[in-house]
């Protein structure tokens, strides 16, 4: 069989402009918590803040062109993964002024089915200072080629129980898309889980100790925009302090233990107490009892 040849970048989009566009690498902003990827997937305002940043560095501006082809690192498979976040047109709207929000973005329609769907890779190091670059050029630095085109937006598979760690908009998104691994991951198994709160490192341990669909049933009650405490006592008193908002935008999910679906609630439960004594939940964190 002959062994299929990789399919660049630059020959899925024969793009008709090469010499007026540049391409951004995008990885973290200085919120390590919060990567590029997460902003794109979610549409988060800093997703457009971190493309338009302007520097007078050559590799920190656009140069006078019109097109900006936006990628962000997929750290799920590595750092040589970049996902397609679009192609932008470009305005200078700050001419003259460096160190600033200084461009202006507009989304075009142009290759918009590949947006969040396209992983290509990149067969060359990337420095970090050298992040964007000219379009033109590409093919030859980076080789970038393309790896993947997911029927639809990428979510990310399920890659084992001890490698869990979701934010509420990735867990919102496996949720509300009903993912069929991660569905048949979670609702599998009972658990005792691990909830933080990345802004001050609080810590809530929960259990799903019910035999109906485990711990998908649980998670379920916090993947809401309007209401993603889960009942909480402590989670309440967030939400009526400083909002829904803060949940969504600082809570991570992860597993502590496992525990099969015949396993009884006791048992959960009596493990539930054990990791809130583990960690002291209840003196320096968000279990109130």
């Amino acid at each position: 069989m002959t062994e299929q040849m990789p399919i660049k970048l630059t020959d899925l989009f024969h793009f008709d402009k090469p010499d007026q566009a540049k391409i951004k690498f995008n990885m973290n902003p200085n919120d390590r918590s919060r990567p590029a990827w997460n902003l794109l997937l979610h549409d988060d305002p800093d997703w457009l803040i971190m493309n338009a940043w302007k520097t007078k560095q050559p590799n920190g501006n656009m140069g006078g062109r019109k097109y900006l082809f936006a990628f962000a690192q997929y750290y799920r498979y590595g750092p040589e993964y970049f996902i397609f976040g679009g192609l932008y047109h470009v305005r200078d709207a700050a001419p003259g002024q460096w160190n600033i929000y200084g461009y202006e973005l507009t989304l075009m329609d142009e290759y918009s089915e590949y947006r969040k769907r396209l992983v290509i890779r990149l067969n060359k190091p990337i420095g970090r200072d050298l992040y964007l670059r000219k379009y033109a050029n590409i093919q030859a630095q980076l080789d970038p080629e393309v790896y993947e085109i997911s029927p639809r937006t990428k979510l990310g598979a399920f890659n084992g129980y001890d490698h869990v760690c979701l934010t509420h908009g990735e867990l919102q998104d496996i949720i509300n898309h009903n993912e069929p691994e991660w569905h048949d991951a979670l609702s599998s198994v009972k658990a005792v889980y691990v909830i933080t709160d990345r802004s001050t490192g609080r810590l809530y341990v929960g259990s799903a100790s019910s035999d109906a669909d485990g711990l998908w049933t649980r998670w379920s009650s916090y993947a809401n925009l309007s209401d993603p405490t889960g009942g909480n006592k402590e989670m309440i008193e967030l939400k009526n302090q400083y909002g829904a908002e803060h949940i969504i935008r600082n809570f991570s999910y992860s597993i502590l233990e496992i525990f099969d679906k015949k396993a009884s609630r006791d048992t959960v439960l009596d493990r539930e107490s054990y990791w809130k004594g583990v960690l002291r939940t209840i003196e320096f964190g968000m279990n109130d009892n």
